[in-house]
């Protein structure tokens, strides 16, 4: 899974920022890793050094193999916040897809259901 990190004018990027985007990502969404290629972050201040609630903004789109890409937004005081809280959503978007993908698959094969006779 590739992932790759963009930043707006008012964000210093540094590998700092970098390394905390990734394990961010690696926490909340290693469970996937098989089905995603590339996720795309984009990090971005709101209000471009003004003081104010919830500026800082983290907008991660996962690519997934042979299905459309799925995105999540969440604005946090933080960016450290901000970019839990948008894996943390993706983490949770991504389960409900590729959940209802599996129980898809299991109903079509003519296989049981899991925990059924």
């Amino acid at each position: 899974m590739k992932i790759q990190i963009n930043t707006d004018a008012n964000i210093q990027s540094s590998q700092a920022l970098t390394t905390m985007v990734q394990d961010a990502i690696d926490h909340a969404l290693s469970r996937f890793a098989e089905h995603i290629t590339r996720i795309e972050v984009h990090l971005s201040d709101e209000n471009a050094g003004k003081s104010g609630q919830h500026e800082q903004r983290c907008m991660m789109e996962a690519r997934l193999e042979s299905r459309q890409p799925v995105a999540v937004t969440e604005q946090a005081p933080v960016m450290a916040q901000a970019v839990q809280g948008a894996a943390q959503k993706l983490a949770h978007l991504l389960s409900s897809a590729l959940g209802r993908l599996h129980d898809h698959k299991e109903k079509t094969s003519g296989l049981p259901l899991s925990g059924t006779e």
